[in-house]
């Protein structure tokens, strides 16, 4: 600590030039910090995937409905120890800003497919026993104002009543949450009672969208899909059977590699950074020379003079680092408001603050390590005379 009034000297010497190196560190971590919240968000339904649960879809289409009386044929098939089924209401609230996912499902089915879910108990018997009742996810309760007991009316952007009505209402009776962020991101949806909807409906009566299915060994888990798939072979609606994770995963690239942009955005966003930073060290450093020929003369080693002009490249980008990382966290639950639910929530968990840090470290060597060893080098005889 002795030799921080050191290193801010050395930092500071130019504060101009210094605190636009700063801010643009700062710009850069905070992109990093945005970015990863999302390439985490669009991914987090693969990472909480369980091995042991499969999706099935119709072969061709995912948006294509399969029968509902699929359920008891592939609770048959060996390998299988549970079957789930929902179907996609395309629901707004109240305008077209507010819209979120809506599940029509089978309450007892869905909720024990889940056990990562939080639903206390006396909600989930309320959902079985309630016709038009509604889990709704904790975010969306708290966000809307929702409270239990009330009626809850949304329009669906796919399926009119018998009368022709887009506008639905349902029963709230419980929460759904989850205690891992990652995991609480899936929960930001709405589940009606399949019963009811499939009786109010006027079209697509008997059929859902999609399985889910667990399997008693994930190891497998390949068979038993590959033995659904073939269950439905050369039926009018054939299927396609595959892991979660997978199936979460081909979803999400629908929209693009977000994984691959995020990294190319990053990249790019951190070499301009790497020059920027290895241009001001090298601008301090040859302003300096003298300065750190003195301290030579004075009784610093070589060892502390390197070791000065190093972590003056840490400090820098420690500083610019923390305060870049700490402004995207605490400007997410600002971004998740203004999105109105149609993204997956974000959040900066704590893998991606070690990654920050990882690549401070090593920008930090990247810039700090040449003009260190110049330092290191540097004669006192030569810079006292001119000589850089």
């Amino acid at each position: 600590m002795k030799y921080l009034p050191l290193v801010s000297a050395g930092l500071f010497r130019r504060k101009t030039r210094t605190i636009l190196t700063l801010a643009s560190v700062v710009i850069a971590f905070l992109l990093f910090g945005l970015l990863q919240a999302v390439g985490t968000a669009f991914e987090s339904g693969a990472d909480s995937a369980d091995a042991r649960r499969l999706v099935t879809t119709a072969r061709y289409s995912i948006i294509e409905p399969l029968p509902i009386a699929y359920a008891r044929r592939i609770e048959q098939v060996p390998g299988v120890v549970a079957v789930a089924y929902a179907d996609w209401f395309g629901a707004k609230y109240q305008n077209e800003s507010n819209a979120f996912a809506v599940f029509a499902v089978d309450p007892a089915r869905y909720l024990a497919m889940y056990p990562e879910f939080t639903v206390t108990a006396a909600h989930r018997d309320a959902f079985i026993a309630a016709r038009t009742g509604a889990l709704a996810g904790r975010r969306l309760v708290e966000r809307y104002g929702w409270r239990i007991g009330q009626k809850l009316p949304i329009s669906s952007e796919i399926h009119p009543q018998m009368d022709g009505s887009m506008a639905w209402e349902f029963d709230l009776v419980g929460i759904i949450d989850a205690e891992d962020p990652a995991i609480r991101g899936n929960t930001d949806v709405v589940l009606i009672n399949v019963k009811y909807f499939d009786e109010a409906r006027r079209f697509g009566k008997g059929r859902t969208g999609w399985y889910i299915e667990r399997v008693a060994d994930r190891a497998q888990a390949r068979t038993v899909a590959a033995d659904i798939d073939r269950l439905f072979a050369n039926s009018p609606d054939e299927t396609k059977t595959q892991p979660e994770k997978e199936f979460a995963l081909g979803f999400a690239k629908q929209i693009g590699d977000i994984g691959a942009l995020v990294t190319r955005i990053l990249v790019a966003v951190f070499f301009t950074i790497l020059i920027l930073t290895g241009n001001t060290m090298g601008q301090s450093l040859r302003e300096r020379i003298p300065e750190l020929a003195i301290l030579k003369t004075v009784g610093f080693s070589d060892g502390k003079v390197t070791a000065l002009v190093l972590a003056e490249a840490v400090v820098l980008l420690l500083l610019g680092g923390a305060l870049g990382m700490a402004v995207a966290t605490g400007i997410m639950p600002f971004v998740n408001g203004s999105m109105g639910g149609r993204f997956p929530p974000l959040f900066v968990d704590a893998e991606t603050w070690l990654r920050a840090a990882a690549i401070v470290l090593a920008l930090a060597l990247a810039v700090g390590i040449p003009p260190a060893l110049r330092a290191r080098r540097l004669r006192i005889v030569d810079a006292l005379a001119g000589h850089r």
